[in-house]
């Protein structure tokens, strides 16, 4: 039987939790969640790790994991609404449009099907491939294609031409939240 190697998933956590940690907080809209959510998927990876037989592809297997566990997450009853601190704002006059605009994308996105919303933040913001993302969801790759073109659709019925214009991919993707 493999061994564990510390040292080695040790250093791959060091190297790609930033990654990993943005890939969650985008999946569960909820930065306390996306570092329970990575923790969570580090953990499984970690108990996977001597069975890996490519530690190269530990970032996959992680990417799924998480994908998975907040999909799981998603279908308990208990998910529903969150508690906040405050109450926020209501976007009105004097507010800056760019971040109206991204709150109201924000918004949209969160309230996609948890598989929708998968397929979305790992094709536009991680940028992977429909075949990388099959990968991660599990899936067929004509499903991706089917999951991204119908969250695609409810997005642009639900923002509608209030964001015609708008810069729909920050450099930064948590800068959504900003």
């Amino acid at each position: 039987m493999p061994r564990r190697d510390p040292a080695a998933f040790a250093e791959f956590v060091a190297a790609r939790s930033a990654s990993l940690h943005r890939t969650a907080y985008l999946l569960v809209g909820d930065r306390g969640l996306a570092q329970d959510l990575l923790q969570e998927a580090l953990t499984k990876t970690y108990v996977a790790w001597p069975r890996l037989r490519d530690p190269g592809k530990a970032e996959a297997y992680t990417r799924k994991a998480l994908t998975t566990t907040a999909i799981t997450w998603y279908r308990r009853r208990s998910w529903g609404e969150r508690p906040v601190d405050t109450v926020p704002e209501r976007v009105g006059v004097g507010h800056d449009d760019d971040v109206a605009t991204r709150d109201l994308l924000w918004q949209a996105l969160q309230a996609l099907p948890p598989r929708q919303r998968a397929a979305i933040v790992l094709r536009f913001y991680e940028d992977l491939t429909e075949a990388q993302t099959a990968a991660v969801l599990g899936c067929a790759v004509g499903t991706v294609k089917s999951q991204v073109s119908t969250a695609l659709r409810t997005l642009r019925t639900r923002l509608g031409e209030r964001i015609a214009d708008a810069d729909l991919y920050p450099a930064d993707p948590l800068e959504v939240t900003r």
